[in-house]
């Protein structure tokens, strides 16, 4: 929204460039270790450790797209795309895990995961509305709207807070599924599994850093022009 401005670049270049390497370190841990071979699919891998957790209620579907897989814990359905539900490699494995791993937060009443589940009416209002009141606020030089915007945006920022423990968590509980199982036979396999996950995780620490700059540089013009007031 305010890209000509060069005050906005001090703010988010860092977490615009952390963004762009977790994309491309996340890209190259997955492609490369969708190359390294696997006893099961990530379907049928899914499919075991859900069985194994006595998770016999959540469904397995797939899904479009490249890396969509996710788990909606509204309707117990956990969701492959296809790279993942029908190749047996160990980025398979590991990413049907990570999803399995929130099929048992979701089991276990996960703090994080209700969290996140209260939140997403909240976001999904603030996320896109919040930028178009500060924006009106902005050009009407309204501070008392200019801040309703921020606050609303704020819940963005709170999400992705939120959110990073949920996938840290979701992915220790996929290491560990994967080596009780077995079906990670070797140290190799194991370390795979673990850079596609910790590659994973950066997206995730990445879309924090986005939000917060995003919120602080929103949070200084608005005590600017509440400064310029008085």
């Amino acid at each position: 929204m305010f890209w000509w401005d060069p005050l906005y670049f001090v703010f988010a270049l860092p977490a615009l460039l952390l963004g762009l390497y977790a994309q491309a370190k996340v890209q190259a841990a997955y492609n490369r270790w969708l190359q390294a071979p696997a006893r099961l699919t990530g379907l049928e891998a899914a499919r075991r450790l859900l069985q194994a957790a006595g998770l016999y209620e959540v469904r397995l579907e797939g899904v479009p797209g490249h890396l969509t897989d996710h788990y909606d814990p509204s309707t117990k359905t956990l969701r492959l795309s296809e790279s993942v539900a029908g190749v047996p490699s160990v980025a398979s494995l590991a990413v049907a895990a990570h999803e399995v791993g929130h099929a048992l937060q979701d089991a276990e009443g996960y703090w994080g995961l209700r969290a996140r589940g209260a939140l997403v009416p909240a976001v999904n209002l603030g996320s896109w509305l919040g930028p178009v009141l500060f924006l009106v606020g902005f050009l009407l030089q309204s501070a008392d709207l200019v801040w309703v915007g921020v606050w609303l945006f704020a819940g963005a920022a709170l999400f992705a807070l939120v959110t990073l423990p949920v996938e840290l968590d979701a992915s220790r509980r996929a290491l560990r599924l994967l080596e009780e199982s077995g079906l990670l036979g070797t140290a190799a396999e194991r370390a795979g599994a673990r850079a596609v996950l910790q590659a994973a995780a950066l997206t995730y620490v990445a879309a924090l850093a986005q939000a917060l700059s995003t919120l602080a540089y929103y949070a200084f013009l608005a005590m600017g022009m509440s400064r310029s007031r008085e």
